[in-house]
């Protein structure tokens, strides 16, 4: 299906085709066709409809797992513009964040491999943070900002006194009781989860200072990939379905994880209600379903009826390795009633569908 900016873009070409044909015959002292002014009244007529009515919405990472999926949602709805730019670029930026002047800008730009953020940190940090930095200052010069949405991660609660009783072996139960919120304190443990405090910290001033609107996700683990094997469930996944043996990182890690479906109906309904977001500010997204990634390995071979090989701890030894993270999604559930809906099973089962189907 054409998305409006398509739409957008075939309208203006034919609109420039057709008024060179008019200057041609006006040149020529021909008669003009009522029908070519009457088709260059109406594409102008489409392009002013989508100009004033239709919402203006500037995504950045739209190359990227979560943007190509929110693409191909928002496009049929909004006027969507793809920032182009270096986001390091500072003059860049601006001047293509001006140009468009958006009314909601999503942020989700950004490198996400926390391990090799460890091996990476100037990137990451230059990427991450400054290059928030630099979409956030021209963003609050826009004429009508009604929002900048930014992808955080749930990595920024880093240390929490539960992931060394983890460590240490003890069995928790349940798990689900030690799930994090909004309020709980950030101690980030990798340099990819300290830029996006220092981002989350630069949306409050701007907020504070400029009265720049804002609402921030802290993104759960979410899976449902079908082109990159780095993330934990498609490193899994991509093993499984093509050896009898494997290779993982650590086993005793507990993490919760969401499904690329309920992220992006998330997104949406952010965006779909920018005062109601932004009254929030942050926001969890759960589920709160933590799983130790020994069992979360079990489960996915039930599913595939795998009974291969394991090699544990194949992975370089991390600093900062966290082993409790889960959320809960009380905070957005309030302010815009949404919750996941898609079980961690059938999340899996897609995932899996996907990967068979290569």
């Amino acid at each position: 299906m054409m998305g409006l900016n398509t739409l957008k873009q075939l309208l203006e070409v034919r609109l420039s085709f057709n008024e060179l044909k008019l200057s041609h015959l006006a040149k020529g002292a021909m008669k003009v066709a009522p029908f070519l002014l009457s088709a260059i009244l109406f594409v102008k007529l489409i392009l002013y409809f989508i100009e004033v009515f239709m919402q203006k919405i500037l995504l950045t990472g739209s190359s990227g797992f979560i943007g190509k999926y929110l693409t191909k949602e928002l496009d049929l709805r909004y006027e969507l513009y793809h920032l182009k730019s270096d986001l390091r670029d500072y003059k860049k930026v601006r001047q293509e964040v001006l140009s468009f002047d958006p009314q909601i800008i999503v942020h989700l730009a950004a490198r996400t491999e926390v391990e090799s953020s460890f091996y990476e940190q100037i990137t990451f940090s230059e990427i991450n943070y400054v290059g928030s930095v630099n979409l956030i200052e021209a963003a609050k010069d826009c004429t009508d900002l009604q929002m900048f949405l930014a992808a955080s991660t749930m990595e920024t609660y880093g240390w929490q006194s539960i992931s060394d009783i983890v460590k240490s072996g003890v069995e928790i139960n349940p798990p689900e009781y030690w799930a994090f919120n909004e309020d709980t304190p950030q101690n980030p443990l990798a340099p990819y989860a300290v830029a996006k405090v220092g981002m989350e910290k630069y949306l409050e001033y701007a907020s504070r200072a400029y009265g720049l609107p804002f609402a921030a996700i802290r993104t759960t683990n979410c899976f449902g990939r079908w082109d990159n094997n780095f993330f934990v469930t498609e490193s899994i996944i991509s093993q499984m379905v093509s050896s009898k043996e494997i290779s993982l990182g650590y086993k005793d890690p507990y993490r919760n994880f969401i499904f690329i479906d309920d992220l992006i109906r998330l997104y949406k309904t952010l965006i779909s209600s920018p005062q109601a977001a932004v009254a929030g500010k942050f926001y969890c997204c759960g589920p709160n379903n933590p799983i130790k990634i020994e069992h979360y390995t079990d489960k996915i071979a039930k599913i595939l009826d795998w009974t291969g090989t394991i090699n544990w701890d194949t992975r370089p030894h991390r600093p900062g390795e966290i082993y409790y993270l889960s959320s809960t999604n009380d905070k957005v559930n309030f302010y815009l009633d949404w919750q996941p809906r898609v079980s961690l099973e059938d999340g899996l089962k897609k995932t899996i569908a996907l990967w068979k189907d290569k």
